[in-house]
């Protein structure tokens, strides 16, 4: 007849489940919130990115150097309407 007595988990045996459980857990709870919250997060790559308007248009032109002041003064004005615009 075969005993299984002395073949019992020792302390560190106990410690070893103990940490093993706890680590499961952690990792459980984690994956849960982290997925969370990305399901939670709003989709940002659906929107269409925004056109420029105009006046940013024009803007780029002059830092780049392909309009003077007085061209991008003179434009401007026409986009907005002003005293200056010929229409």
């Amino acid at each position: 007849m075969m005993f299984w007595y002395d073949h019992d988990v020792s302390g560190w045996g106990w410690f070893a489940m103990s940490a093993g459980m706890i680590l499961f857990w952690v990792l459980i709870i984690t994956v849960a919130v982290l997925l969370f919250r990305a399901l939670d997060r709003p989709h940002e790559h659906t929107h269409a990115p925004a056109a420029p308007s105009a006046e940013d248009i024009l803007r780029e032109r002059l830092a780049r150097g392909e309009l003077d002041e007085e061209d991008y003064r003179s434009r401007l004005n026409t986009l907005r309407g002003g005293p200056d615009a010929t229409r």
